[in-house]
């Protein structure tokens, strides 16, 4: 999957909780919404308008967090873990977790969260 086919499945599954992802959507996903959010403020910091970058840079992940959660969850039930796995990012240690079960591959065949994804 590249990086465009990433970007257009999370936005097709904006808000689609189940089912599974695979890591190069995941990551792709995770680059995209870095690249918005140092991006925008750049941009108009150059042109000399930082409040208003700073502004749409927030909105921008107001309307991406859902679709970022999304992905987060389909990517746990991609490694054989529940999505609700996500709220350890509210403790330290469980940063350090996800951050694991991110990177791991996902598990080869079907698993309780369905057939694995291409």
């Amino acid at each position: 999957m590249g990086f465009a086919d990433a970007i257009r499945t999370c936005f097709s599954k904006y808000v689609m909780f189940d089912g599974r992802a695979r890591r190069a959507e995941y990551w792709y996903w995770v680059l995209f919404t870095l690249i918005l959010q140092f991006g925008i403020p750049f941009v108009f910091a150059f042109i000399g308008r930082p409040g208003a970058g700073t502004t749409l840079s927030g909105l921008v992940s107001l309307a991406l967090f859902l679709p970022g959660l999304a992905v987060l969850m389909r990517r746990l039930h991609d490694t054989d873990h529940s999505g609700w796995w996500w709220l350890l990012v509210f403790t330290v240690i469980g940063v350090v977790v996800l951050l694991y079960w991110v990177c791991l591959e996902g598990t080869k065949g079907p698993n309780r969260f369905g057939p694995r994804t291409t």
